[in-house]
């Protein structure tokens, strides 16, 4: 065996932090390292140098990053909080699903145990875009949400890309804390969505189009 590829396989069995070990994670060889995909209602933490990717419609996704430590999370959440039984999501998600704030809780509790301290993190957060007609403000209320929470708690928000009516594939990469945004455009695909995270899902395999940011 070459060095070569003895060092890929060396990296592509290198374990996640306990309690991440249920999440997608496959080589990529177009970024030549680890890539786990996030689900809504996921989160992932790690201090690897490897490539956490989500699909974004109303949702939001915060990406957390601790520089001096090389450790970050990101991130996916469908509501920002209960609104009572009626709430039209409650028959088909749980509470970790639907809450940004058990999320970001969840995920910064993470990141501070893999070694993170708080006076260090460094916020971006995506998301929220106004892709399903029936539920029109849902994205703006993560909007207000997860802006909010982030006031409150007086962390360090360093970049957004928020709104608008385009779902957005997020690309971050924990260890630098840099994050690559693509907006995803095609209008007949939107048009089709019968619910969130069934479009969440089909997008996640579907060619990416439209315009890229780096953040």
């Amino acid at each position: 065996m070459n060095a070569g590829k003895s060092v890929v396989i060396a990296k592509a069995h290198a374990p996640v932090l306990p309690g991440f070990e249920h999440l997608r994670r496959f080589w990529d060889p177009t970024h030549a390292c680890m890539t786990v995909k996030v689900l809504p209602g996921e989160f992932y933490v790690s201090t690897q140098e490897e490539m956490v990717s989500t699909v974004l419609g109303s949702c939001v996704s915060a990406c957390i990053h601790d520089a001096r430590r090389g450790v970050g999370g990101m991130n996916h959440f469908m509501l920002p909080e209960p609104r009572g039984e009626r709430d039209d999501w409650s028959a088909t998600v749980g509470r970790a699903a639907r809450y940004g704030s058990d999320a970001m809780e969840q995920m910064i509790n993470a990141i501070l145990l893999a070694g993170g301290q708080r006076g260090d993190l460094r916020v971006k957060i995506f998301g929220g875009g106004r892709v399903l007609a029936q539920m029109t403000d849902v994205g703006q209320r993560n909007i207000e949400f997860v802006k909010r929470y982030i006031a409150t708690e007086k962390l360090n928000l360093c970049a957004s890309d928020l709104g608008d009516v385009y779902p957005r594939q997020v690309q971050f990469f924990p260890h630098s804390g840099r994050v690559r945004v693509r907006q995803l455009r095609r209008q007949d695909d939107v048009a089709l969505v019968a619910g969130e995270s069934s479009y969440l899902k089909r997008l996640a395999n579907d060619p990416i189009k439209g315009e890229v940011e780096l953040f």
